[in-house]
């Protein structure tokens, strides 16, 4: 079969359309996970994942409600415990993250007996999209990007000088958790699609690279999406033509796109 011929293919629809979404969101997103150095924030959520797997079918549930439910409150837990403890933000982190999957492994042993493609969610399949995954990609996707619009101002006030936009009567506290829940849920919707280890890979490079092309926050935040279609296409392109794995060629095409940045000189 041509590459022409796949491409009329239903299931490749699938996965375009659903990494169209994921690229959509994580665009603005991730600017801001830059700013702020929140790598290790996704991180430490997409550890998370594989005892949100092993949750959801514990309790029953789609993995992907599982996945939601344990992001949000591992998200909800890292906000308490930032206002609370006087413990650097990167030692939260480390604590949640190796803690949250050390419970996932310890979770696995519990479903001896259920067979899952834990690869899958590992390293995400994008050819492995229905219309269940497109629903939740475009509808949590869609729902934080929304509300990410709602809360621009503000967030990009707290983000360039947080004692300033407190001062300005900006509920920074408010505002950063609300972020931070944003991230969790796409992170949950996405996690499927793209996999655990490659999730914060798509927030944070593409908005790296656009990080050198842009001369404003808002265009940044449009290159960062236009960036991550480009990558999409491209690892798809590479990935039917070369049999290789869907989602880890988009990453691996971002990279790529990353490293041509860096020849053009920097605008900002």
């Amino acid at each position: 079969m041509s590459l022409i011929e796949t491409l009329q293919t239903p299931f490749v629809w699938h996965a375009l359309l659903g990494g169209l979404a994921i690229a959509l969101v994580t665009g603005p997103l991730g600017v801001f996970i830059v700013w702020r150095r929140m790598a290790y924030f996704g991180d430490t959520l997409a550890h998370s994942g594989l005892l949100g797997v092993c949750l959801g079918f514990l309790l029953g549930l789609s993995p992907t409600i599982g996945v939601l439910i344990v992001c949000l409150a591992l998200a909800s837990l890292l906000a308490f415990l930032q206002a609370r403890e006087r413990l650097a933000a990167d030692t939260l982190l480390g604590l949640l993250a190796h803690t949250a999957l050390a419970l996932g492994l310890v979770a696995l042993t519990f479903l001896e007996t259920l067979r899952f493609d834990l690869a899958a969610f590992l390293f995400g399949d994008l050819l492995a999209i229905d219309n269940l995954d497109l629903l939740w990609v475009w509808g949590g996707g869609g729902i934080a990007l929304i509300v990410l619009i709602v809360i621009w101002k503000p967030l990009l006030a707290a983000t360039v000088d947080e004692a300033l936009a407190r001062a300005e009567g900006v509920a920074t506290g408010r505002t950063q958790t609300i972020f931070t829940l944003l991230v969790a849920t796409v992170i949950a919707c996405a996690i499927k699609i793209v996999g655990v280890l490659l999730i914060t890979a798509l927030l944070i490079i593409p908005a790296a690279t656009a990080q050198r092309l842009a001369r404003s926050p808002e265009q940044m935040a449009v290159f960062a999406s236009i960036i991550g279609i480009v990558a999409l296409f491209g690892g798809m392109a590479a990935s039917l033509t070369l049999d290789t794995p869907a989602a880890a060629s988009v990453v691996t095409c971002a990279t790529v796109l990353f490293a041509l940045s860096r020849i053009i000189p920097s605008r900002h």
